[in-house]
């Protein structure tokens, strides 16, 4: 399925690392080990900077840590294309794991495949190593909650 090509960015990356700390502060409380890294005309690329509090037994990164990534990409499309609402909620998502990961950088390719009114529809290709493998992959679906100007963060 091509991604939705009429979707314009109403956040820069900047911006969401801000509204983040912001509205999710318990999400990097010890480490900013989760960011958004681009945000684009119908996607972002979000990076977890993986590191030992990340790693099960035998230094391969937690399948939860990969799944935050993927729900966090998620949420970077949802707030920088349809507004700065942060009670935007997954009601969906969907991984498969490829291959095993180890500490460093990892990156999610996320595409918006649809953003409508209510729902938003992404998928998101995780990447690490120096070949820039596909490690997981994961589909989702992000509710967005009526405009109201108290679900707005300023």
């Amino acid at each position: 399925m091509p991604a939705q090509t009429n979707l314009k960015p109403v956040l820069t990356a900047a911006q969401i690392n801000l509204l983040m700390e912001t509205v999710f502060p318990q999400l990097n409380e010890s480490a900013a080990a989760y960011e958004a890294i681009d945000v684009f005309p119908g996607g972002c690329i979000v990076r977890l900077n993986a590191g030992e509090r990340h790693l099960r037994p035998g230094g391969t990164v937690s399948g939860p840590a990969l799944f935050t990534l993927a729900d966090i990409g998620g949420y970077v499309c949802v707030l920088s294309h349809a507004g700065p609402d942060a009670l935007s909620v997954t009601t969906n998502l969907n991984i498969n794991f490829v291959r095993k990961a180890e500490a460093g950088p990892i990156d999610g390719h996320c595409r918006i495949l649809k953003l409508g009114k209510s729902l938003m529809v992404f998928d998101i290709d995780i990447v690490a190593g120096p070949e820039g493998h596909t490690i997981a992959h994961a589909t989702g679906t992000y509710s967005i909650p009526p405009q109201s100007a108290a679900n707005v963060v300023k």
